[in-house]
């Protein structure tokens, strides 16, 4: 059903809303104020023209905004886009009955995000290659974008080629890429098993000629050309293929600083869901960390990085499921301070054993406002203070956003 709608505000995944005959109508790249028609499909509509545009809208950067499900809001003026973030957050915490000054979102720049995770299907012409169209499954080709680091773009072409070799008919393959000091880092899964001697030559001559620090097809390392290092807070690391570190080294420098300012004076240190290091090894020039993830790759590469770094405190590994083995007050009690970023579902658990332990200070850190601000409401119920909010954007277009929140009892 084809209507004429006003749109009145922007939801929390960037769609905006107006209101219909049976109730809020989400239509996506619209913007509070402007009059639209739209094709409405129960709660759902899509844009087909334009009646009244907001003052606040301007030209999208890319020619894939529309399509591609990654960026959402890049036809909105970007000083109203960092305070809609800012309200975002402070949103959250406002529906967990927490009314607390957010800061200033710390903006991301256009072409600094080092990793991506993309689909990849071999159709009957050729192979695409890119993130997925907004609230499906279908691959939108990727051609450029913005966001990005260049060298990752570069490299698109001579990938799928690489994957014309790897996907047969109608599979789909997903592809991790990380800009790192040694160069790409190229993970692949989903694809046929490389176990020919022709193919896997095939691949180890992809993988030179592109120059890629790293390859690895289905959990197989097939070629190092160069270790693909990063480096948390100065200290080298070698993350295992795949793994997930932050999105731009921009931001992790950010995330990183705001975690060592609050465990300036703590010399024995928790770091939960800790990943690769991405916290534990800076705070290690500090205080003596624990360090505890449940993948143990992940914590491989820490054992790793503590072994060739130097000036590091002492650096204990422990893995453990958080979400249902979370550490106990008795455990955290030996803690000055505890730093948790856990995924998106948040750390319900944990909060709740640490909202009854003693530790001084808790710096808490998420890509998700909402399960946040209901793991800071545990804490506080606990005696807990909030000191800041700090919003940090490492998601640039997107309705994402990253939150340090600082608390003291």
């Amino acid at each position: 059903m084809v209507d004429e709608l006003v749109i009145e505000t922007l939801g929390s995944r960037g769609d905006g809303i107006a209101q219909g005959e049976d109730g809020p109508v989400y239509i996506p790249f619209t913007l509070p104020f402007e009059r639209v028609r739209a094709n409405v499909q129960g709660e759902r509509g899509e844009l087909l023209e334009l009646v009244e545009a907001s003052e606040e809208r301007c030209e999208p950067i890319c020619k894939h905004f529309g399509t591609c499900g990654s960026c959402s809001l890049q036809h909105l003026n970007i000083k109203v886009y960092l305070e809609w973030k800012r309200e975002q957050v402070a949103r959250a915490f406002l529906s967990r009955g927490l009314e607390v000054p957010v800061e200033s979102v710390i903006p991301a720049q256009a072409g600094t995000r080092r990793r991506a995770v993309l689909a990849a299907r071999r159709t009957r012409k050729d192979v695409l290659l890119g993130f997925s169209r907004r609230l499906t499954h279908q691959i939108v080709d990727m051609q450029e974008c913005v966001v990005l680091r260049r060298r990752i773009v570069k490299v698109l072409p001579d990938l799928r080629d690489m994957l014309r070799a790897l996907l047969s008919r109608k599979s789909e393959a997903r592809v991790t890429i990380l800009d790192t000091d040694g160069g790409l880092d190229v993970c692949i899964e989903g694809v046929r098993e490389v176990n020919d001697p022709d193919l896997l030559m095939q691949m180890s001559e992809f993988s030179a000629r592109f120059e890629l620090a790293r390859l690895t097809i289905n959990g197989e390392v097939l070629a190092t050309r160069q270790p693909p290092q990063l480096e948390f807070g100065g200290v080298p690391v070698v993350p295992a293929p795949g793994a997930f570190v932050q999105a731009t080294s921009e931001a992790e420098e950010v995330l990183i600083r705001k975690v060592l300012a609050a465990c300036e004076d703590a010399s024995h240190i928790a770091d939960l869901f800790s990943g690769s290091g991405t916290f534990s090894l800076p705070l290690a020039r500090y205080g003596e960390v624990l360090a505890v993830e449940m993948d143990e790759e992940a914590l491989g590469a820490i054992e790793m990085a503590v072994r060739q770094a130097q000036g590091l405190k002492p650096v204990r590994t422990l893995c453990r499921d958080l979400f249902h083995e979370p550490l106990s007050v008795k455990e955290l009690n030996e803690f000055d301070a505890v730093v948790f970023d856990p995924p998106r579902a948040g750390a319900r658990a944990q909060a709740e054993e640490l909202a009854h332990s003693t530790v001084a200070r808790v710096i808490a850190v998420s890509c998700n406002p909402a399960t946040l601000a209901r793991d800071v409401r545990i804490l506080i119920d606990g005696g807990y203070r909030l000191s800041h909010v700090t919003p940090v954007d490492q998601f640039l277009f997107s309705e994402h956003i990253e939150v340090v929140a600082v608390l003291e009892r």
